[in-house]
């Protein structure tokens, strides 16, 4: 019973730190990545696609990247999408092809940005924290309910602690790793 508290518990964390850096991956840093267009979607014959699923991505240049729409007549609806999506990028096009060029971001402008990854990290961590003590509530029931000893509850909070501890260094890593790429000029 308590090994499947541990295992759901570890599931959670596992997601927070997925979504984190999935979130991190959005962030726009001094290079180009086609990352950024994930979850934009595009209306595409009544249906709603993501860009790279009507068009071609890619990064020829630093500081650029170009779509490649697959009809010529879905461009204004690329288009408009990345506008509407609000990434602070103006797309400008030659008829065939989509360019989004990427302006250099300012000194100030990066940490502003380190800022906000570290106050997204900082609420993981306490998402982390609620899974946490979620868990040893679930085994304090088990304990008072007598499914457990006193001593093996004492033996798991150790190992919901230490589990939290290495996800929290999850956490730490993947935002040491962003901020560097931001950073980085």
């Amino acid at each position: 019973m308590p090994k499947a508290i541990l295992d759901d518990m570890k599931s959670h964390m596992e997601k927070t730190v997925s979504v984190l850096k999935n979130e991190f991956q959005k962030i726009r840093t001094g290079r180009a990545s086609t990352s950024i267009l994930d979850g934009i979607k595009v209306e595409y014959y009544g249906n709603a696609s993501s860009i790279s699923q009507v068009a071609t991505l890619a990064v020829p240049e630093s500081r650029t990247i170009t779509i490649s729409p697959w009809e010529a007549k879905i461009i204004p609806a690329i288009e408009k999408a990345i506008l509407n999506a609000n990434i602070g990028l103006t797309p400008s096009n030659d008829g065939r092809t989509i360019r989004l060029n990427l302006p250099p971001l300012t000194e100030e402008r990066r940490k502003e940005i380190v800022k906000d990854l570290k106050k997204k990290a900082e609420d993981d961590k306490v998402a982390l924290r609620n899974i946490r003590r979620d868990a040893i509530d679930r085994m304090k029931k088990l304990e008072k309910d007598k499914a457990i000893t006193e001593d093996e509850l004492k033996k798991y909070e150790k190992d919901v602690q230490d589990t939290t501890k290495s996800f929290e260094a999850k956490i730490d890593e993947a935002v040491a790793h962003k901020e560097k790429e931001v950073l980085e000029v």
